[in-house]
């Protein structure tokens, strides 16, 4: 069967012109877009932030209650990306290797937090892990309170975070094959060796990745944590509340001051992820 190439028109010293748009259009939009949408408000929280001077600036982003805050969001966050870490892989491991009535479902309700309105979320939990709840109820006789605590926050964060690690882990295991298991497998390697050794290895970078994302969201997350943290001062306040606490006590100082913080963490967080997916790349090209 015959092929049709494009033609390429010859401009300057012999160099072939590209039938698409050139870089100097697609780049100048793409920086143009990215501005406006993105770095000019990150920009102006910053240099609200600077305008602050250093002593208010740490009293307001580093008081007791803006550190017990911390605590609970940067704390929380962690455990729920580790839960999701396990629970996500196995999800994704189900979805991938295996074939079954209702997989598309299933499939379809990995991605419901996403589109859940974030206070539709909050009260679900709620009606769900709060005391008088269908697992609340059950739970709190045996004096577990699953609700109103930072228990109640860890369970709002690992809802919103499944989805990250799912479908970061999943598109690596469809590639991935059951090729290379079994060929382990006819090598003699067991079930538990063929993880660990074959799969785990290929999958771990995406894994990674999808721990870190749920763990941002989860640092930043409002609206589905509201309902069911309680919101005590230096118990269940995560930091995100907080801001919005200062902002309707018009302590604008205080609340730029802790968004700063969070802004210039979850920056961090993500320059280490991409400094270590481009070594991952890097080393896999070699």
């Amino acid at each position: 069967m015959a092929t049709v190439s494009l033609p390429l028109s010859r401009t300057g010293r012999g160099r072939r012109k590209s039938p698409l748009p050139g870089l100097s259009l697609t780049l100048g939009i793409t920086i143009t877009w990215l501005t406006i949408l993105l770095l000019l408000p990150l920009v102006a929280l910053f240099l609200k932030s600077v305008t602050l001077g250093p002593t208010h600036f740490v009293d307001a982003a580093f008081s007791r209650r803006a550190i017990a805050s911390y605590e609970l969001s940067f704390g929380a966050a962690l455990a729920a990306a580790a839960v999701n870490a396990v629970f996500g892989l196995l999800v994704a491991w189900v979805l991938v290797r295996y074939r079954f009535p209702g997989r598309r479902l299933l499939s379809a309700l990995v991605d419901l937090p996403f589109a859940l309105p974030t206070a539709v979320a909050g009260i679900a939990l709620t009606a769900v892990y709060a005391n008088t709840g269908w697992v609340g109820k059950p739970a709190s006789a045996f004096g577990l309170a699953l609700a109103y605590n930072p228990v109640g926050v860890v369970i709002a964060l690992t809802f919103i975070g499944l989805p990250f690690v799912v479908r970061t882990v999943e598109p690596v295991l469809t590639d991935l094959g059951k090729g290379i298991e079994e060929a382990a497998a006819t090598l003699g390697a067991g079930r538990w060796t063929i993880f660990r050794r074959v799969v785990l290895p290929e999958i771990l970078p995406a894994l990674i990745t999808g721990f870190a994302l749920a763990f941002a969201r989860g640092v930043g997350e409002y609206g589905s944590v509201i309902f069911i943290a309680g919101n005590m001062p230096f118990k269940s306040e995560i930091a995100p509340l907080l801001i919005v606490t200062k902002l309707e006590e018009y302590d604008y100082a205080g609340a730029t001051a802790i968004a700063t913080v969070l802004l210039l963490s979850s920056l961090a967080l993500l320059l280490l992820i991409n400094a270590y997916q481009g070594r991952e790349l890097r080393r896999r090209s070699a």
